[in-house]
């Protein structure tokens, strides 16, 4: 666990390791000393291009550089005529790509700043949220809701509008009240929901095209704990029949399924302080519970995934699908996403169920899951709640991607809108068209980034911004 000092009865600090703390605001003392900033050396070499974690996108970047300061960081975007920031590389698509410079946000100091007046945290935007979570828990807090891997970043995952399950959650990124971002010139900036309202909601969900962000300020609760119990064989015209009770029957509701068997696995996690902390047994969970431990793909050991059986635990042990100290795996998959307005679910997954001859074959496993609406421009859930439909894939893009357009034929009618970091069979050019704030958010970029320091293609094309 990650030692930690006390500063104020309402303020606490914390570090990892030996990593100092950067202070917060434009100006550090380093920099009125007069020392030279250390040069960001680039990432050690793999021997071979760098790639994203599946290995499916291979970077067309100059040169990866690995900034361990804030500093270093103002020195290489104020030195270079492009540059993208590159978290845990979770995605599979080129939203982060670039012809420039690409900087790894992982060597950055990882403070964990919690702030008990306000009720917020301040990290890193390199950390991992398995990193976060575990120090603001011995802290007595916690943060509301967790995608199903605790091993991607803060930053990555809310620029993307990851999310993780429930009802009542909304995206990781709609927890963000404040970002401080490197700016085109260098320099340092906070924006929030304070000193920016009109922009605010267009400038988390960004897709890296605002400038690169250094930390990021969440909203966080008193810890809780959660327990999971497993649900097999669900038919999936039950689930279909019964969407609403199935997926409000808990703090957070997953439901796996191949559309070969016609079941699904319906992962069932609440907060122990709920009136039905326990078994729920009346309605469709009348069922009984498995009693033993089950990984999201059939067949697979459950030996890396978070506790079941009902047995109460921490909330970051409990909301990820993953154990926060499982390695993932080196990427063996694909993944897509489609969020679709929650009042489509019961449609989506008929026309899912008929295509389950052309999907199997190719897929690992599906996740439905429930996301709440919020206000951020560029979120699939932007005033809307929704339900969206994941998909694991096998990792062979040219088998793949003609069921992910099938797919897509069949779900966009009804709303969908797929994920910022997956794959997707859409051209670029259409995407914006999902979006009412698009041309809010276009308007945004062309003033804040001028000179389209942070440009890339992915974005560009979406909002044809070349």
């Amino acid at each position: 666990m990650f030692p930690h000092e006390r500063h104020t009865p309402q303020h606490r600090r914390f570090r990892s390791g030996d990593g100092a703390l950067t202070p917060r605001g434009p100006v550090s003392d380093d920099q009125n000393s007069n020392q030279e900033p250390r040069v960001p050396t680039p990432a050690p070499a793999s021997g071979s291009p760098a790639h994203n974690w599946a290995g499916n996108t291979v970077f067309g970047a100059r040169r990866v550089l690995r900034p361990g300061s804030v500093e270093e960081l103002q020195q290489v975007v104020a030195s270079t005529d492009r540059v993208r920031a590159l978290g845990s590389g979770h995605s599979f698509n080129r939203v982060a790509d670039t012809a420039g410079d690409l900087v790894r946000l992982d060597g950055l100091p990882p403070a964990v700043d919690v702030d008990e007046e306000s009720s917020t945290v301040t990290v890193g935007a390199g950390m991992r949220y398995g990193e976060v979570a575990g120090v603001l828990h011995e802290a007595g807090y916690a943060l509301a809701n967790l995608a199903s891997l605790p091993h991607i970043s803060v930053a990555g995952c809310c620029a993307t509008a990851t999310h993780g399950s429930g009802d009542s959650e909304k995206c990781l990124a709609a927890a963000v009240t404040s970002v401080e971002v490197v700016g085109a010139d260098g320099e340092l900036s906070l924006l929030s929901r304070v000193n920016e309202p009109e922009h605010f909601p267009g400038a988390v969900v960004a897709l890296g095209a605002l400038g690169i962000v250094t930390r990021l300020t969440l909203r966080v609760e008193p810890a809780f704990d959660v327990s999971q119990h497993i649900y097999t064989g669900v038919p999936l015209t039950e689930v279909a029949a019964h969407f609403d009770e199935i997926f409000g029957c808990a703090y957070s509701v997953s439901a796996f399924t191949d559309y070969r068997s016609g079941e699904a696995r319906v992962w069932v996690k609440r907060r122990v302080t709920e009136r039905d902390g326990s078994v729920r047994p009346p309605g469709w969970e009348g069922r009984t519970p498995a009693d033993a431990a089950h990984h999201p793909i059939p067949g697979i050991p459950a030996t890396h995934c978070t506790e079941q059986l009902g047995v109460p635990g921490p909330w970051y042990e409990r909301l990820p699908h993953f154990r926060p100290d499982f390695t993932p795996s080196n990427g063996e998959e694909l993944q897509s996403e489609l969020l679709l307005p929650r009042a489509a679910a019961a449609e989506a997954l008929a026309e899912l169920r008929a295509l389950g001859d052309r999907i199997a074959p190719v897929l690992q496993i599906s996740e439905m899951r429930t996301v709440a609406a919020d206000d951020l421009w560029l979120s699939p859930a932007w005033e809307r709640d929704c339900v969206a439909f994941h998909f694991t894939w096998v990792k062979d893009s040219q088998a793949v991607l003609p069921v992910v357009a099938a797919i897509e034929e069949k779900l966009l009618p009804l709303g969908a809108r797929p994920h910022w970091g997956k794959l997707t069979a859409m051209e670029p050019e259409r995407i914006a068209g999902l979006y009412e704030r698009a041309d809010d958010f276009r308007r945004l970029v062309l003033q804040r980034d001028p000179g389209r320091v942070f440009a890339n293609d992915f974005v560009d094309r979406v909002f044809a911004l070349g």
